[in-house]
């Protein structure tokens, strides 16, 4: 029995063990977070595949700009073939031969020489559309980024909360045990010690429910970085509140400069304009140089050696004169689209710098008021903890002063949090926000 108790002993022990290494918790920075969704996260892969693609587009049309070079042969098996030889002076010089085999060998070079501007245009539509992709790519870096920082943040506000609250369960703990005790001895009403109980009571509920979000919000957090199942971050304070805010924009000139979005979708109309030329090119015939090298061997009839061949070849499809304006107005439409496109996404980058700019300028009022707030409702408990210890405040008073004081820290806290969201959201808004991290990790 002993030994038996001994084993599950042990087995406790190192179950005790396990769990504790299951809940340690994973420090990580903001910018470590940050980097690591850049490497990591789904979003970022998805765009630089689509980067490679255009740069294989891009590629690919400038091989339409080197000659082709083709090597052809044929070997052929030829059945009764009757032959009639038109050259031949002496109708009666004896039987024909017989024929049945044929070789032939063919070298052909083609070299582009005009092409309606087509090949030029075409490097050039694609070339934009590289680098548009290449421009959106960094926005979608810019925009996982924003996605850490606000999961970050959110995590770091939850636990703050969740530490404000289990310090104010200590209190309210301690309160309503001696409230117990005093009501034991008949010094307060059952009533009182009910409201100090009912105090406790809803710290926990909110404890729950903050802690309820923490794992929310973690799950989020390590399943956009790929960080293992189970992971639990600690957001430090000094990881992520402690640094200084630089260069604030104050207008939306900035981000009309810097936004990639933008960018990508001002190259995209570059490409535009050259796909409109390409389209016109259409009307334009198309001129090679040509040349080749042909052998050829129909047995016991002839053979060609070395007969070399250049020269000029034109196409021109006659058709393209009734069919080709169906193009270039499509061409053009598609133009129109993305200069349209760029407008509304200009306005629409105003407005969002302006409003960033309003909630950061917000922010920072609102925790120079929370500060009063935490002084005042610190004051206001002392006093109100003096009434109550001498009978001139009831419990109402008191829990009703402790309610105001833990709102006002929790505020506190909170708004120091929410300055450095919105910071970053402004950088976000005027295309600023990599330069904040180490671009040479990207």
């Amino acid at each position: 029995m002993k030994k038996i108790n001994r084993f599950l002993l042990f087995g406790l022990s190192v179950l005790g063990i396990n769990s504790i290494d299951a809940q340690e918790r994973k420090s990580l920075t903001l910018d470590e977070a940050v980097h690591l969704a850049w490497g990591k996260s789904n979003e970022v892969g998805l765009a630089n595949a689509k980067v490679n693609s255009k740069k294989y587009e891009l590629e690919s049309a400038k091989n339409n700009q080197y000659p082709d070079l083709r090597i052809s042969g044929q070997y052929q098996r030829l059945a009764n073939a009757s032959i009639n030889l038109k050259s031949s002076q002496n109708s009666n010089s004896g039987s024909l031969p017989v024929v049945d085999q044929l070789m032939i060998g063919q070298i052909n070079v083609s070299v582009p020489v005009f092409a309606g501007f087509r090949i030029q245009n075409s490097v050039q539509m694609h070339e934009n559309l590289y680098e548009a992709e290449t421009a959106s790519a960094t926005h979608t870096k810019e925009e996982v980024a924003m996605k850490v920082i606000n999961l970050y943040a959110s995590l770091f506000k939850a636990q703050k909360t969740i530490s404000l609250l289990k310090e104010n369960q200590k209190r309210a703990e301690q309160r309503a045990f001696d409230f117990s005790e005093l009501e034991k001895n008949e010094i307060i009403a059952r009533n009182d010690l009910l409201k100090a109980q009912l105090q406790v009571s809803k710290i926990k509920l909110s404890i729950d429910e903050a802690v309820n979000d923490e794992n929310i919000i973690n799950f989020q957090l390590i399943t956009l970085l790929k960080l293992p199942v189970g992971t639990q971050l600690e957001i430090r304070e000094g990881d992520f509140a402690n640094f200084k805010m630089d260069n604030v924009p104050t207008s939306e000139q900035p981000a009309l400069e810097n936004r990639k979005d933008l960018q990508a979708v001002q190259l995209q109309g570059k490409a535009s304009q050259a796909n409109i030329k390409l389209a016109k090119g259409g009307y334009y015939p198309s001129i090679n140089v040509i040349g080749g090298y042909v052998a050829l061997d129909l047995k016991n009839v002839v053979t060609v050696q070395n007969a070399m061949n250049f020269g000029l070849g034109l196409s021109y499809d006659l058709s393209t004169i009734f069919k080709n304006g169906t193009a270039v107005k499509l061409a053009e439409s598609k133009a129109t689209e993305i200069q349209n496109s760029e407008a509304m996404l200009t306005d629409y980058i105003k407005i969002e710098v302006q409003k960033a700019i309003e909630e950061y300028h917000l922010a920072i009022q609102q925790n120079e008021v929370y500060g009063q707030a935490v002084a005042q409702s610190s004051e206001n408990y002392r006093i109100i903890k003096d009434k109550y210890d001498n009978g001139l405040a009831d419990t109402n008073d008191l829990l009703e002063a402790d309610v105001e004081q833990l709102s006002a820290n929790i505020n506190k806290t909170l708004a120091k949090a929410n300055i450095i969201q919105k910071y970053y959201a402004l950088l976000n808004a005027t295309g600023q926000l990599t330069r904040t991290f180490t671009i040479s990790k990207l």
